[in-house]
């Protein structure tokens, strides 16, 4: 019972975060709720000469080598977001026994596409060459992102030109996770997301369907059906690519998910009794099978909800 009121609450409250997130950080909240103890976090590391080509890495407690790696990108409309906001996210991955490294990005205006994903493929690099110091197997990485995260982190997966710039390929990742991205998203209408990506049409390389090849590796994509801000849409025509090419994938559309509540039940707080956390464990475990858990929330036929205020349903 007490677990759906939370869940209500956090419906209610979405909107009115996602107005306050550039006044307030609400993130910030959820922050104060993760318990200290419960990771180790070592902040403010460089992976690059420039001020927003930092990251921090968030580990377990207990100590031991060769962990699976997880890469998050957070969203925030390539406009905005900073890492220290997302330690709820590393903490959750990292008390689950996995190293979490959350990177920043240089962000619009700024910069324009492509060299946010330039930017996530050095943090890439970095892990890479790193990783290894803190228990991390490098060879066992995993790209995950939230909504505009999400597109790095598939342009990251799908694209081979940025990842072979660091020496890596998206042959060689454990897999991808995208939460909530905007994966199939013309013909674009805001004027700045016109001058971010260079053109409203006719501008294919920006879109992370058009680069689903043989050489993509196992995906969790994960939605929620009422999103409004980027349209469940985008999930579902990419499930489909993955399968036309063959490459292992998952497809969840969760019911009752908006577009920052599927982040924010990542929280440790708000996890219990929600699938999500599960459901990413099970494909961090196995990325190329489909558990019994998991389809049970599979909903390829659930209409999405209709229109967005970034990318068409």
């Amino acid at each position: 019972m007490k677990q759906r009121r939370l869940a209500r609450l956090a419906h209610r409250l979405e909107d009115t975060a996602l107005w306050l997130a550039r006044q307030l950080r609400p993130l910030a909240l959820f922050n104060l709720a993760v318990p200290r103890r419960s990771c180790r976090r070592q902040g403010d590391i460089p992976y690059g000469e420039l001020a927003r080509q930092q990251l921090d890495v968030y580990t377990p407690l207990t100590l031991a080598d060769n962990r699976p790696v997880v890469v998050f990108f957070y969203g925030g409309s390539w406009q905005s977001g900073r890492r220290q906001d997302y330690r709820f996210v590393g903490q959750a991955l990292a008390a689950r026994g996995w190293i979490a490294v959350v990177p920043d990005y240089r962000l619009y205006p700024e910069v324009k596409f492509p060299a946010f994903i330039r930017d996530g493929a050095a943090a890439c690099g970095w892990v890479r060459q790193n990783i290894a110091a803190y228990g991390g197997k490098p060879d066992r990485l995993f790209l995950m992102g939230h909504s505009a995260g999400a597109y790095i982190a598939a342009m990251l997966a799908l694209d081979d030109r940025y990842l072979g710039q660091v020496g890596l390929s998206p042959q060689g990742l454990g897999g991808f996770i995208g939460l909530a991205g905007p994966y199939d998203f013309l013909p674009l209408k805001q004027p700045q997301l016109i001058d971010i990506f260079g053109g409203a049409d006719n501008i294919p390389e920006t879109q992370p369907i058009n680069f689903v090849s043989p050489a993509a590796p196992p995906a969790l994509l994960l939605h929620g059906a009422t999103d409004r801000i980027v349209g469940a849409g985008n999930t579902r025509r990419l499930a489909q690519r993955w399968r036309q090419v063959g490459r292992p994938v998952r497809e969840i559309i969760y019911p009752h998910y908006k577009h920052l509540t599927i982040l924010l039940y990542l929280a440790s707080f708000l996890q219990e009794g929600e699938p999500i956390i599960r459901d990413i464990s099970h494909f961090l475990a196995d990325p190329s099978g489909v558990p019994e858990a998991a389809a049970g929330r599979i909903f390829p036929s659930e209409p999405a909800a209709s229109g967005s205020a970034c990318c068409p349903s």
